[in-house]
This record gives structure tokens, C-alpha cells and sequence, in this order.
């Protein structure tokens, strides 16, 4: 279908978003549907991401997607915001409803999709750890304190006061005392005794952190464990290699990123996104 004036235009704000799969994803999910709307990639600084929020109100763009370092910053530029999103305190989806723009968080959705779908319920009360702090582990400690209420869930990251401040900041939405946070060289035990761990950083993403892992002690797995990276290039990471190694059960980031997208797919065009295609062209490469 040709780019005219009735094309509908959605975007990523980011820095730097040249990695991105999101345009390849979601461009070929428009053309399976025939719908009529394209989807590129905008590197915005920091500085700009005011003008970039007013930009996407005056061409009026369907919506966005939002990626680092701008998922909290974007939240006080929109005239709305879901629950989700306000408590996670990170917006990666705008949708343009009769003028305003409304902020969502489908990286919840994307991240859950994949596990209830392999695990059931089976996970409902387990102890959790999560290794990093950031916008994605948020997402991921939301999730799983709202979906599954675990007994404690670890947060082990390189820098404690992020940690306790993601910590803080979500108390309200898990058991009593369920929340803990751990260094990196104090977190054998929980790691050992979890039923799902989940790696919410970088570690692990090529190029430049292909090879590397969270947790360097694989015999620390066992068949007990659920391992998820949210890592989604290479589709099969160090972390995971070597926790299947020790049979655990492992799950890859490449399925977080179809259902966060396709979570919001929905959101803009009213339709299911067709996954087959999508997976297809992400692929292909």
C-alpha cells in the first residue's frame, strides 16, 4: 500500500533507537492487514522530548512507542495515564484518542503473556528473583506481584538504591515483606531457591553484550527453575544456554517483544496483531 496523505504514522522515541526491531515488527504486521499506517524510528535527546510529545499532537500520529531513557520522563507530557503505567512509573505506549494522548504500559502484558501461557498457574505464590532495576525490571516486578502474589521476590542489582527505590516504590502492591533486595555477590541463595528467575538487563544483547550473563554459576539451575530473559537478540542467550544445560525450563525475550508490541498493535488499529507474520519478517532479519 503507498505512503499518501491518509497514511496514519506511529513512531519509537527514543536514545538511540537504531537497534530497534519495532519498525520491522510492527511494518509487517500493517502490511499482512493491509492497514494503512507506517511505523518509523526517531532518535530524540532528552532535551527534545517535549517538543517530540507536542510533535506527535500537531501531525497527529496514531501513537508511539516509548523506549529508553525516556519511559518516565514522557509521563507528566501526556493528558493521560493507565494504572498500569502509573504504577510501574514507565509509559512505552501513547495512544491519540480524539486529540489526547493516553500512556500505557503493555510492557506488563508482554512480559506475563509468555509465562501464563507455558506455566499456568503453577507459579501462583513461588519465591522470584529479578536480576536488574531498571524500566524493564519494573514492569516485571509489577507483573509478577500482581499476577502471582510470590512469598518473596528478590531484586538483585548493581546499584542497591535503585533496587530499594523500585522496592519502594511497588511495597504497596506486594504481600507482606515479600520484597527483598541483593547485591549481585550475595545472591546464591535466592537464586538457588527461586522457581523463577527473571534477567531484566542488558547482559546478554548483541552486539556489544552478546556472550555475557547475569549469573556466571549455572549449577545453580536446576529442573526446579523457570529461567526468562527478556534478552531477545540472540533468541537463545549464555543465560539461558547454560540454565537448560541444568534442565531448567527457559523462556526467551523474543516472545516478550511480539506480545508487549502486539499489546499495543491492539490499542491503535483495533486489531489482533498477526503474530505469524510478525514472527516471520523478525526472522528473517
Amino acid at each position: 500500500m503507498p505512503l499518501d496523505a491518509t497514511t496514519q504514522l506511529v513512531t519509537l522515541l527514543g536514545h538511540p533507537v537504531e537497534h530497534s526491531f519495532s519498525p520491522r515488527l510492527h511494518n509487517a504486521a500493517f502490511r499482512a492487514q493491509d492497514v494503512h499506517a507506517a511505523y518509523v524510528a526517531t532518535p530524540v535527546r532528552p532535551e527534545a522530548l517535549d517538543d517530540a510529545v507536542a510533535g506527535l499532537r500537531a501531525l497527529q500520529f496514531l501513537g508511539a512507542n516509548v523506549t529508553t531513557p525516556h519511559k518516565e520522563a514522557v509521563l507528566p507530557l501526556l493528558d493521560e495515564v493507565t494504572d498500569r503505567a502509573r504504577a510501574v512509573g514507565a509509559v512505552n505506549t501513547i495512544v491519540r484518542d480524539d486529540g489526547r494522548l493516553r500512556g500505557d504500559n503493555t510492557d506488563v502484558e508482554g512480559f506475563l503473556h509468555p509465562l501464563r501461557t507455558r506455566e499456568g498457574d503453577t507459579l501462583d505464590g513461588a519465591p522470584m528473583l529479578v536480576f536488574g532495576a531498571g524500566g524493564a525490571a519494573r514492569a516485571v516486578v509489577y507483573g509478577l506481584l500482581s499476577h502471582y502474589r510470590p512469598e518473596r521476590l528478590t531484586i538483585v542489582a548493581r546499584r542497591p538504591e535503585q533496587a530499594e527505590g523500585l522496592a519502594a516504590d511497588l511495597t504497596d502492591h506486594a504481600p507482606d515483606g515479600a520484597l527483598r533486595v541483593s547485591s549481585f555477590e550475595a545472591a546464591a541463595l535466592s537464586v538457588r531457591t527461586s522457581r523463577l528467575v527473571v534477567n531484566a538487563t542488558p547482559l546478554g544483547m548483541a552486539p556489544d553484550r552478546r556472550g555475557q550473563t547475569p549469573w556466571p554459576t549455572p549449577v545453580d539451575f536446576s529442573a526446579d527453575h523457570v529461567v526468562y530473559d527478556l534478552v531477545y537478540t540472540p533468541e537463545e542467550t549464555r543465560l539461558l544456554r547454560e540454565a537448560a544445560a541444568e534442565g531448567a525450563t527457559t523462556i526467551g525475550g523474543l516472545d516478550m517483544l511480539v506480545e508487549q508490541a502486539a499489546a499495543a498493535y491492539r490499542q491503535w488499529t483495533a486489531c489482533d496483531m498477526p503474530r505469524a507474520a510478525v514472527y516471520d519478517a523478525l526472522r528473517a532479519g
